[in-house]
């Protein structure tokens, strides 16, 4: 593949990429692949539809099954947080499909999570586990879950401007540093943000304290592709939002 940033990409990964009919890296994809590669904390800057998804999980994935073929690693490699139960579910469609090809066990976890599916994600945790800030606060005081939690080495932090900004953010900072006491050894983090006014603050933001993180922006704009889906309140949620004088689907799409 001619392309120089996804060319440094391993060989499972590029065959991916072909059968998508990715040849061509995008301007943020290709300031992204080799800083991630690199090691460093990075705070992505683009607009909507401009491949940050990817740009953010190619390398990781790469770097992930660079890993798992020197090591017998059993746990929970790659964190994936979103603000929105919604987007849990729009990003597991997309990406599940690349895990079953790399053989990489992505999952979803949320306050919708059915029990069943708990206790199986507990005797047999995912390689990467899509989650909200409110739920990483739940799982890291589980008994096996906190265990499988010691193995993450990547965070990516979807839409991670929305948190920086309200209380959620204060919990997912404090989620975090309870993770590192977890982990042990510092893990790479990586931020997803529109386009913003004060990008220095949400790199800061993510990095925590004493850390250092690069800022990379693109302002590059491409046609968009909507999905349009919807979340049905729960049971739970219409309590929720009978107590706090809310619409129950507002609470569905916050939880």
């Amino acid at each position: 593949m001619p392309d120089s940033a996804f060319s440094v990409l391993k060989p499972p990964v590029l065959e991916r990429l072909e059968k998508e009919g990715f040849l061509e890296a995008s301007p943020i994809q290709q300031l992204s692949i080799p800083a991630i590669l690199r090691g460093e904390n990075v705070l992505l800057i683009a607009p909507t539809g401009t491949g940050k998804t990817l740009a953010a999980i190619l390398p990781v994935l790469d770097e992930f099954l660079e890993k798992r073929s020197s090591e017998k690693a059993h746990g929970i490699s790659i964190l994936y947080i979103t603000p929105l139960r919604a987007l849990n579910r729009d990003l597991l469609r997309r990406l599940e499909e690349m895990g079953r090809d790399l053989d990489v066990k992505i999952q979803v976890r949320h306050g919708d999570t059915s029990m069943s599916a708990r206790s199986r994600q507990a005797k047999s945790p995912p390689d990467m586990l899509i989650t909200t800030p409110e739920t990483l606060q739940s799982i890291l005081v589980g008994r096996r879950m906190k265990e499988h939690l010691r193995r993450v080495r990547w965070i990516v932090v979807d839409e991670v401007h929305e948190l920086a900004t309200d209380e959620r953010g204060v919990q997912l900072s404090i989620a975090l540093e309870r993770l590192l006491e977890l982990t042990g050894v510092e893990f790479q983090r990586i931020g997803l943000s529109a386009t913003i006014g004060e990008p220095e603050r949400i790199a800061q933001f993510l990095a925590g304290t004493n850390r250092k993180i690069s800022i990379l922006r693109s302002d590059e704009e491409r046609g968009l592709e909507i999905s349009v889906g919807s979340v049905s309140p729960t049971h739970k949620d219409q309590e929720e939002a009978s107590g706090l004088g809310l619409p129950a689907s507002t609470v569905a799409r916050a939880r």
